[in-house]
């Protein structure tokens, strides 16, 4: 999965956000239960980046309500 950045998820329609946010928080689910698990995450940064993501997106999502 991507990461996108603010002026990628502007671009994307209210589906796109929905199904984006979606794919994010089941890859941060699986990451975070490898590290519960007590394995070591392939890329320690990329669970901060997941989070980040989805804040964007959160972000975004407000923004198109108001």
């Amino acid at each position: 999965m991507a990461i996108f950045r603010a002026k990628e998820i502007a671009q994307f329609s209210d589906v796109e956000l929905q199904e984006q946010l979606a794919k994010l928080r089941l890859e941060l689910v699986q990451d975070n239960g490898k590290v519960s698990a007590g394995g070591a995450p392939e890329n320690p940064g990329r669970i901060h980046e997941i989070r980040r993501t989805i804040a964007r997106i959160a972000t975004e999502q407000n923004r198109r309500r108001a």
